[in-house]
């Protein structure tokens, strides 16, 4: 049994969410009408998974994910509305540990209901597997809001970037312009896209194109936080953009990002979600539609944290096809569904934790 413990101010939405988890047969169900009751049983209770509306009154989902990562941590799934308050909101939340964010059921939630539960249901059973990063990345940051924190104990060394058997060396073309690196991420990757992407200096001579798994509430806020934080310009593709060296494109969600040339050179795109690809915005797509038109020795494949496979298939053949490819390890990613499954397919040319994932993808390209 999972032991799940929902937190949420509205008693329909708290009705809504108890009638979805009792129908799967293995929750073990707890209530809590706000942050503080939440805390109350946080001990009681001991969840293996909490979600958390983001906006309520009194303690609200953010001060109230804090106290839990300080008090007993454990995968929290944020919900938010679907407002751009909301958004920021979700994406602190992230920053600060949440594994994952969905938005919340809008208007008539009976008519909502069979798109969200199906996503619900998943993102919790990952989330109750889920390695959450906020014992490692957040306390120090914690212990400046919360005097009381105990000392941190110190982490278990992490493993060194493991290199698979052989790749031929790169044939890499001088020009800074004629390469290109694929990104994508799921569950716990906006905090991975922060530890990657603001590592790399401004003069990275290659664009980077990040598909991670997002509604688009929340695609648009995440560009803008990452523009904020790291030396390369980044933003959402919302229309056609040249791709352009030392820049990042994110892909914007519930719709697809892909390479397509134009007269003036290779451009991201946004395209229409296909039913042939069940996660938005599609690593697999993606890589495929670069694939179709850069030499595969010209591409650098990046999967990090994430349930599921999608970007697997791909970046395998990828590398087969005389590319690069770079998986996060096991040890951090918050879910290593998608590089582990990368990783077991053949397909990775380097294995790195997250901390080195930065250093591994300059050395490729430089």
């Amino acid at each position: 049994m999972i032991r799940l413990l929902v937190v949420d101010d509205s008693a329909l939405m708290r009705k809504v969410l108890g009638a979805i988890f009792a129908a799967e047969g293995d929750f073990d169900l707890a209530f809590a009408r706000d942050g503080l009751e939440a805390l109350d049983l946080l001990p009681r209770f001991a969840p293996d998974v909490v979600t958390l509306d983001v906006t309520m009154p009194g303690l609200d989902g953010l001060a109230c994910l804090d106290r839990i990562m300080l008090e007993r941590p454990c995968p929290v799934v944020m919900l938010s509305s679907l407002t751009g308050e909301g958004a920021e909101a979700s994406l602190e939340a992230l920053a600060r540990g949440a594994v994952d964010v969905l938005e919340k059921p809008a208007g008539a939630v009976s008519l909502e209901i069979d798109r969200f539960a199906p996503v619900l249901v998943q993102t919790v059973r990952a989330a109750a597997r889920a390695r959450p990063r906020t014992a490692l990345g957040l306390t120090a940051r914690l212990r400046t809001r919360h005097a009381d924190l105990a000392p941190r104990p110190v982490p278990a060394a992490r493993p060194a970037p493991h290199r698979t058997n052989p790749d031929p060396a790169p044939d890499l073309p001088a020009d800074p312009a004629g390469g290109l690196v694929l990104v994508g991420a799921s569950t716990g990757g906006p905090p991975a896209l922060t530890a990657l992407l603001s590592e790399l200096t401004a003069d990275f001579p290659w664009p980077i194109v990040v598909a991670q798994h997002m509604p688009s509430t929340f695609t648009g806020p995440l560009a803008r936080r990452l523009d904020g934080i790291c030396a390369l310009a980044v933003q959402e593709v919302t229309v056609p953009v040249p791709l352009v060296p030392g820049r990042v494109y994110v892909g914007r969600g519930d719709a697809d990002v892909i390479v397509v040339r134009r007269p003036g050179g290779l451009m991201a795109a946004p395209a229409p979600a296909k039913a042939d690809y069940p996660w938005h915005p599609s690593v697999d797509r993606l890589v495929e539609s670069a694939l179709g038109l850069v030499p595969p020795r010209q591409l650098v494949g990046v999967l990090m944290t994430g349930m599921g496979r999608d970007g697997a298939r791909t970046m395998a053949a990828l590398r087969a096809r005389g590319g690069r490819t770079i998986a996060e390890a096991e040890a951090t990613a918050v879910v290593w569904g998608m590089p582990g499954e990368l990783v077991r397919a053949g397909g990775a040319s380097v294995i790195a934790p997250l901390e080195a994932i930065a250093a591994e993808l300059t050395a490729l390209v430089a």
